[in-house]
């Protein structure tokens, strides 16, 4: 008799803990706010001395690489049809260090030659609050141009900020 209570006791305490479990499963409403756009400012260089096809290039691998993270618009600094966006996520980005490399000296030896550029991104809202800030190094080692560096970066940071804004409007 005592077994049967212990075992009915057993019995109850699991079946709570397991309707428990799969109501918080069920709950698993995002937290955060449904992106709709990501606007990219110009890249800032203002401390450091980047040739103009390192800034541009940054920014127009950016944009292609957020446009294929899947993000739904992808807007440009100055676009006028942002102005209208509930929820846009901004993208401020200031290069914080490079290294210019050697396509030469990375032919003739897999050693020497790397491009590197680290960027600072931070993520804001409209109203200026910071979402997430980050740095992001942008390399090219062994094989391909410098500006392979600037492809790099763009790839990192079009993840992170697709993990971070995608994943909490549930795509």
């Amino acid at each position: 008799m005592r077994n049967g209570r212990r075992f009915t006791t057993l019995l109850a305490v699991c079946a709570f803990l397991f309707a428990g479990v799969v109501l918080y499963a069920g709950n698993n409403q995002p937290t955060g706010f449904k992106v709709r756009g990501i606007q990219v400012a110009t890249i800032q260089s203002d401390e450091i001395s980047v040739p103009a096809e390192f800034r541009v290039a940054l920014y127009e691998n950016l944009v292609r690489q957020l446009e294929k993270q899947g993000f739904e618009h992808v807007y440009r600094d100055g676009d006028r049809n942002s102005a209208d966006v509930p929820n846009l996520v901004i993208l401020h980005s200031a290069v914080r260090q490079f290294k210019p490399g050697s396509e030469k000296a990375r032919q003739v030896t897999t050693v020497a030659g790397a491009t590197s550029i680290t960027v600072r991104c931070q993520f804001s809202d409209r109203d200026g609050h910071a979402l997430l800030e980050q740095d992001v190094t942008g390399k090219v080692r062994f094989f391909g141009g410098n500006l392979r560096a600037t492809y790099d970066f763009a790839k990192k940071a079009s993840l992170i900020a697709s993990k971070k804004f995608l994943a909490t409007d549930g795509k």
